[in-house]
């Protein structure tokens, strides 16, 4: 999973105490990254989610893209841990499973879903303009693909899972129909409609 979250630390003269949360701030870049994506959002908009003034968060983030790369460290350190408490519980691997596609469904409707996944929308908004954002985008979907391909061995090997499977070629399906979910979200779906996909998906695996 990703490493434990980390955030530049605000310019400021020696002595002066700290005037603003971090962790606050970054939720509130993350949120207005998600609702309106990179290149509409502006600082003013940035300004207006956080409660900083420009000055301070360029003090804080050097720029625009400063503000995002906190903000996309930030927000894939949350979802992983709580991915991994979700899987934590899960007593098997095709529960795991289960509980990943059922954590990315519940992720896809209402408004949460509206304001999409920061992941899904930089792999089309950026990671084609952005070397360093497309490395860091392409090392996340890794890991999600790793994951489900420890997954999918795991399950094999107890048998709760069809040894029929080609582990690679469904670890990247899977990895394209969580990320789907996140995508088709954004078109406004009911949580009954996204987690009876997430259940349907698990047919696949025999």
């Amino acid at each position: 999973m990703a490493a434990e979250q980390k955030f530049p630390s605000p310019a400021r003269s020696p002595g002066r105490p700290r005037e603003f949360d971090m962790q606050t701030v970054v939720d509130g870049a993350v949120r207005v990254f998600r609702e309106r994506g990179y290149h509409a959002t502006s600082v003013g908009d940035l300004s207006d989610a956080t409660g900083l003034t420009a000055g301070s968060l360029y003090k804080a983030f050097g720029d625009k893209r400063g503000v995002f790369l906190a903000a996309f460290d930030h927000y894939v350190s949350v979802r992983n841990a709580g991915l991994r408490h979700r899987l934590d519980k899960a007593p098997s691997a095709r529960e795991k499973i289960r509980a990943m596609l059922r954590f990315y469904a519940e992720s896809s409707h209402g408004r949460e879903g509206r304001r999409g996944c920061l992941v899904v929308s930089s792999a089309t908004a950026l990671a084609t303009f952005d070397e360093e954002i497309a490395t860091l985008i392409e090392a996340t979907m890794r890991r999600t693909e790793e994951m489900l391909r420890e997954l999918l061995q795991q399950g094999q090997k107890d048998g709760s899972i069809s040894s029929e499977i080609h582990v690679p070629a469904m670890a990247r399906s899977l990895l394209a129909l969580l990320h789907g979910f996140r995508l088709i979200g954004k078109s406004g779906r009911t949580q009954r409609e996204m987690l009876a996909a997430a259940d349907e998906a698990m047919r696949l695996l025999g």
